[in-house]
């Protein structure tokens, strides 16, 4: 699927009913926008509980995860983008000299 969007001069995009229908975009939804292979990429980034439960699958017999073991994993993953936001901030700085 593949539609069309012009940009105002102030640098705004309206998403077309159709991606925002399918991908079940709202008003107040952030997306992570990047370019790859100079194609601008556009992902959402706020997901409800409710989206996302399920999504995990515990093995039979795997103890509970406790409040610090979802601390821990939170913690990782934002470290995780934290290091690949200054991987590509670098990359950039690099690629402008």
């Amino acid at each position: 699927m593949g539609s069309y969007a012009t940009m105002t001069s102030k640098g705004q995009l309206t998403i077309p009913k159709e991606v925002r229908d399918e991908l079940k975009l709202s008003a107040g939804t952030r997306l992570h926008i990047t370019v790859q292979d100079g194609a601008l990429i556009g992902r959402p980034k706020n997901k409800k509980v409710e989206d996302i439960f399920g999504m995990i699958k515990v093995p039979p017999g795997t103890p509970a995860a406790t409040l610090e073991d979802y601390d821990d994993a939170i913690g990782e993953a934002l470290a995780q983008d934290d290091r690949r936001i200054v991987r590509e901030w670098n990359e950039l700085k690099r690629t402008k000299k």
